[in-house]
């Protein structure tokens, strides 16, 4: 089995997002040592913003005629393409960054897009994990419910347009313990923290078993 995770997060070591991924893939490696993981760092390695212009402009122009940015650029969009293809499990940690999916996985998503054809399912079937983590609190019910804008996008980038067979981890409250004015939240942070390992333990012990 070929596992993909793919990170996000602009945070380093000190990242809540991948760190939920780590429990996953050390599920899986401690089941089955033997497997593939395959890592894609889009915030310590980004993608660069200009890539998907070049290889769309690239994909439109005769292979003689292309410039070497556009040659480069459709070579980086099939490797994305490829490796979500080849992968038997995919395990994603993309947290919310100003209410929305970040820059970085953006730029992912439209090379991977750029680098295969216009339908095509590049998850079909794959079992994938997607762990998002949030700073404040976006549950239902909650003042700020309506501002998440990255769950449904990406589910209808992996589901809908991939056929990914999701499951999402999400994490909520990470900045209690940072954000001072958060600091009559620290039992609820806690609790979700919990909820979140759990899932995420459980996510990679279901992956490990396939």
């Amino acid at each position: 089995m070929t596992v993909l995770r793919v990170d996000a997060s602009i945070q380093g070591p000190q990242s809540a997002s991948s760190a939920l991924a780590d429990l996953v893939t050390a599920e899986i490696t401690a089941a089955r040592p033997e497997e593939t993981l395959v890592t894609r760092h889009l915030g310590a390695d980004p993608l660069p913003a200009t890539a998907l212009g070049a290889a769309v402009g690239g994909a439109w122009t005769p292979e003689e005629a292309r410039t070497p940015e556009q040659v480069e650029a459709l070579g980086l969009a099939a490797t994305v393409t490829g490796e979500l293809r080849e992968a038997d499990a995919v395990v994603l940690a993309f947290p919310l960054y100003n209410w929305g999916v970040s820059q970085h996985a953006k730029a992912w998503i439209d090379l991977a897009i750029a680098g295969g054809e216009l339908g095509d399912r590049l998850l079909d079937g794959t079992p994938t994990v997607l762990i998002t983590t949030r700073g404040g609190a976006y549950g239902p019910g909650m003042p700020k419910e309506e501002w998440e804008h990255s769950i449904g996008y990406l589910r209808r980038i992996l589901v809908d347009v991939w056929g990914a067979d999701l499951t999402v981890v999400e994490r909520d409250l990470t900045l209690v313990g940072v954000n001072p004015a958060m600091d009559g939240l620290r039992e609820e942070g806690a609790m979700a923290l919990k909820a979140a390992e759990s899932a995420a333990a459980d996510a990679g012990r279901v992956l490990a078993a396939r």
